[in-house]
This record gives C-alpha cells, structure tokens and sequence, in this order.
C-alpha cells in the first residue's frame, strides 16, 4: 500500500511524523493518520442499498479460461477482499456462472467464504447475475437459482439480484418467464433489490414498467461501459437510467486491460484476450496518450485515470482484480476528481479511436 499512500491517504507530514516518534518511548505509540478513501456521504444509491462509489468484480475468480484462474490464488484474492473492506468497498458483482467447468460457481462460494471470515460482513452488498440458461423456463427455477446461489454464499439474503442477459432477442416466451423469477424472488426475501444486466435502451425500458407494475422497483442496469465502449446505446441507456432512477454499473471499465497501459500491439496477453487486443490496440494511441498524460499530471496511474472517469460520469465501475497490486491500483482511482477540461480531452482521445469494444453478443436494443 506504500505507493498510494500520497495520493490515497492523508498523513501527518514527514518531519511532524519523526519529530513525534522520536520523542516518544514506544516506537508503535505514534502511528499516522489515514484519512478514508471516500466519506460516508460520498456511497451512492443503487436502489435500497447505499454503495461505495466503484465495487469489484469477481469474473476472474474461478475462470481459468480467460484469466488464468487456480485454486492456489485464493489466499491473494482473500486478501484482496479484505483490502477492498478495509478501504471502504462494500459492494462486490458476482454470477452463478463465473468460473470454468467444474468452477463454476466459484466466484460466489469464495466471496462466500471471505465475507464470514470478515469483520465488516453486515455491510457487505452482493450483486450476483442468474443466468439465462436455456433450461431456466419458469420462474420457480429462476427462484431456485437464487437459493442455489444463497446456499454456495452461505448468506441469508442477497444485494442485489439481476438477471445476467436478456433472451429477447432469441427466446422471447423465456423472457417473461425470467422477469416473474426476478419478481418471485423479490417478494420471497430472497434479495433486497433486483437489477439487470446487458439490457439495450428499449429493453430496459420494458423490464422497468413490468417490474414497476408487479411493485418491484429495478435499481440496477449493469453494461459494458468504458473510454472504449461509449456508443450511442450507452449514452442512451445511461439518460435512460439518470430519468428513472436506476443506477448504472460499469462493466469492463479498463476493456479487459487494454485501458491500463501494460499493453501494446507487440505485447499481448495470452489466450483469447490477445486475438481481440490485437484488433484494437493499434488505434488506441491517441487514447492512451492522453490517458498517461493526465495519470502523469495528477501522479496517477493509466487505469486510476479510466476508472474515476466511469465514476465521473455518474456511474459505478466494478474492475477485476486478481492481485494486491492490481486492488491497490483500483482504489488510487478513489479521493480525487478529474476535472471538466479533463473529461474533455478523455472524451475527445476516445472519438479519435478508430475501434471500440466489441459488445456483449446478448446486449440487446
């Protein structure tokens, strides 16, 4: 943590600091003041629920195939939890189908396992996504699929439970069926609010009014939303959002790493992840120039830089993080501002990139 420490937390200055310990009999007597990263006031809303302004996503936790997932990483990401609840983070975005093969599942049974081994539990917010398997056709197998999620946390009730994509486009019949599922599940306790994921303008829109008809309200819409995939639907959905009172959490706010600067058109990473940087890396310089001259300026980072703009924007990011390095680069995005000028030149660096994200197969319109 030492190299957040004069951007992140305040501190007594150096010479008050030696001045204190020196005079003292007890070496341990003095220890400097850390100042939060963000105030209480600062938590947004996200329904009923009060959130720290970015969470952490757990895809990497139990996915071997795009991250390189073994069981021998669970006492760093343990500490990387209790990192994150130590700094103020309450709100963590799982899925009953993050993992791989026999892992699936993982993500939650090990978000599990941290939060009763922590000392803050009670302030916890999970947001954990049901998948829209094809053989999820009724919604008492939708609930079921939240008490299966229930049982592999071992918690009594969850955040926030979204349905993971929309079958709109492929099954619509399913669709509704998945809906009364959110609906059931609402009306059992089994989650204190429900949300949705990869949901297009139109879609949203629907989901809201059906929802608001049976008494249940939507407080989340969770999309792809980055430097790199700021399109027309994103502005849409997030007016969308701003109008109805739902809040808007950020998926993939560094583009699966392409937005943190460790990476160019002749160093890849491994397995898929390098086929599409390959594809959008070379035309990222004029983004990434700007994004490292502002880290520069502000004595940030490239990545504390993309993610306080998803924040700036008024919504709510949720990196990845599969090492204490990379939690403690992801809460440096904490405690500051960008400002006007900046989103400006951000804004205007991301128009000039001839090639965004590609967007979720199930994202819908």
């Amino acid at each position: 943590m030492a190299g957040m420490a004069s951007s992140c937390f305040g501190s007594f200055p150096a010479a008050a600091s030696n001045k204190i310990s020196s005079s003292s009999s007890s070496p341990a007597a003095f220890k400097p003041l850390k100042l939060p990263l963000f105030w209480p006031w600062q938590k947004v809303k996200m329904g009923p629920l009060s959130v720290s302004p970015m969470g952490f996503g757990t895809w990497a936790w139990g996915n071997q195939l795009l991250w390189g997932y073994q069981e021998s990483m669970d006492s760093e990401l343990q500490q990387i939890f209790n990192l994150a609840v130590e700094n103020g983070i309450n709100l963590f975005d799982t899925a009953d189908s993050y993992g791989t093969g026999r892992l699936n599942g993982q993500s939650e049974k090990l978000l599990g396992k941290f939060i009763r081994q922590s000392q803050v539990k009670n302030d916890v917010v999970i947001a954990t996504k049901f998948a829209a398997y094809p053989w999820r056709l009724t919604p008492a197998q939708f609930v079921k699929a939240c008490q299966g999620s229930l049982d592999r946390m071992q918690i009594e009730k969850i955040g926030i439970g979204q349905l993971h994509w929309s079958t709109a486009n492929y099954a619509p019949l399913q669709e509704m069926a998945l809906w009364d599922g959110l609906v059931a599940m609402y009306d059992k306790g089994l989650v204190q609010a429900v949300g949705v994921s990869n949901y297009g303008p139109k879609q949203l829109v629907k989901i809201y009014d059906y929802l608001k008809d049976r008494g249940v309200p939507l407080c989340s819409a969770q999309v792809q939303f980055s430097l790199l995939s700021i399109g027309d639907d994103q502005l849409e959905i997030k007016k969308i959002c701003d109008s109805l009172g739902i809040r808007l959490i950020a998926y993939s706010p560094l583009g699966l790493g392409m937005l943190t600067g460790k990476y160019s058109p002749s160093k890849l990473p491994s397995g898929p992840r390098g086929l599409l940087f390959r594809q959008i890396l070379p035309g990222l310089e004029p983004l990434l120039t700007t994004l490292g001259d502002i880290a520069d300026k502000r004595h940030k980072t490239i990545p504390q830089v993309a993610l306080n703009w998803c924040m700036s924007k008024g919504t709510t990011p949720i990196p990845g993080a599969k090492t204490l390095k990379q939690a403690q680069e992801n809460l440096g995005a904490l405690g500051w501002n960008l400002t006007q000028e900046e989103l400006n030149q951000l804004d205007d660096g991301a128009r000039e990139s001839p090639r965004k994200m590609i967007q979720n197969i199930f994202q819908t319109r």
